[in-house]
């Protein structure tokens, strides 16, 4: 789960992380009074969206007047910011941050990101900031520095002198950092966070360390233990069809393609999914129905996938263990009758029960095509979904 800028900076002061004064506004003319509030000369309004990359596309703008900054609030409040990590979609505008503007004189980068192959979390630093990590990568490569924290003892002050060493910071600015990055650290492993990233952190020229931007993503399997953090969600910002799935239970990934799928296991999902492509047609989503899916469950998969209105056919391939075909089945037909389903069906069973699994499909009267194996599951679901997309075609 992420969450905005603001919040995100409200949790790191609580850890002793240095950040600009600031307030969130709603509306041109909050935003100018958040400035009034701040007092000073300069200030910074800020687009509060999940993406990076916001000062390209226009979504933080200084200014030095209450008549720009409501020119500023006006442009972006209610639009929709398009940056490379959104997509042509874009994400909506609802609020801002009015933050006072600070003198610059270096910027750097921090990171803390759980590496899953570690099981460790890594700090990674560069003296270059402003920069998204991939850029920094490809063109100053030697400037990327890399800490693994040892989980039995933390973030150590030793180890962040070092990194903070290798910034190539002056002397007198070493205990600020150490306090930045042990804070940062503290912050990501009390509220179980997966991602923590400072960029640009600035040193001023009064001589100050300051985290000028901060994103924060959360493990949301843990969020059972921090209702505060999860009371920060804002799901205007999250895919609606992701949210939907989210909401009732469902892992579910939207993608691009017009085939929905529905099966059980995240590596035959995914198996599914190259398959669909091999078969030359387009997945519309990763969706696993889970471990011992009810026909109720069933159900729910086919509105979360039918809530993506791209999706023109649907294949639903179950390989059950722990679940039952028959129940699978059973859902399947409960899932055609009640949503009045019009697009291509394509029901692939294998595993317990896949002899009473078939015999309600067959027996229902509904117009389910079915398959013996994933390879032939998706030939039929692709050859469906073209033959029916050349029939709209040609009647339209």
């Amino acid at each position: 789960m992420d969450i905005h800028e603001y919040q995100a900076k409200e949790l790191l002061k609580k850890f002793g992380v240095n950040v600009p004064r600031g307030g969130i506004a709603y509306s041109p003319e909050q935003a100018v009074y958040r400035a009034s509030e701040l007092s000073g000369d300069k200030w910074v309004v800020k687009a509060q969206i999940h993406s990076g990359a916001r000062g390209k596309a226009g979504g933080v703008r200084i200014c030095s007047s209450e008549e720009e900054i409501s020119d500023a609030a006006q442009w972006m409040l209610g639009r929709k910011l398009v940056t490379h990590q959104t997509g042509p979609q874009g994400k909506l505008v609802s609020r801002l941050y009015i933050e006072e503007a600070t003198n610059i004189a270096q910027e750097i980068y921090l990171g803390f990101v759980m590496d899953r192959k570690l099981e460790r979390v890594v700090v990674v630093a560069s003296a270059q900031g402003g920069m998204e990590i991939e850029e920094i990568s490809a063109e100053e490569p030697d400037s990327i520095i890399r800490s693994v924290v040892d989980p039995a003892v933390g973030m150590q002050n030793f180890q962040a002198r070092e990194i903070a060493f290798s910034l190539g910071l002056e002397p007198a600015l070493i205990p600020q950092a150490v306090k930045t990055i042990i804070g940062c650290y503290q912050m990501m492993w009390e509220h179980d966070a997966n991602m923590v990233e400072i960029n640009p952190l600035v040193v001023t020229g009064a001589g100050e360390i300051v985290a000028l931007d901060a994103k924060v993503s959360f493990d949301e399997n843990a969020l059972f233990r921090h209702p505060d953090i999860s009371e920060l969600r804002d799901k205007s910002q999250e895919d609606p069809r992701e949210t939907y799935a989210g909401d009732r239970g469902l892992s579910y990934i939207g993608l691009d393609g017009k085939i929905g799928c529905i099966v059980n296991g995240a590596g035959l999902a995914m198996a599914t999914l190259d398959m669909i492509k091999m078969a030359g047609g387009e997945p519309a989503n990763f969706l696993d129905v889970g471990g011992g899916a009810s026909p109720e469950r069933v159900l729910k998969s086919f509105k979360a996938v039918l809530n993506d209105k791209n999706v023109e056919a649907i294949l639903v391939n179950i390989f059950a263990g722990i679940n039952r075909c028959d129940w699978i089945a059973e859902g399947v037909v409960l899932a055609v009758k009640e949503l009045d389903l019009k697009i291509p069906l394509v029901v692939r069973l294998s595993g317990t029960n896949v002899e009473e699994g078939m015999k309600l499909l067959k027996e229902s009267g509904l117009e389910i095509e079915t398959a013996n194996t994933l390879a032939e599951a998706a030939e039929k679901v692709v050859g469906l979904w073209k033959a029916s997309d050349e029939t709209l075609a040609e009647a339209s």
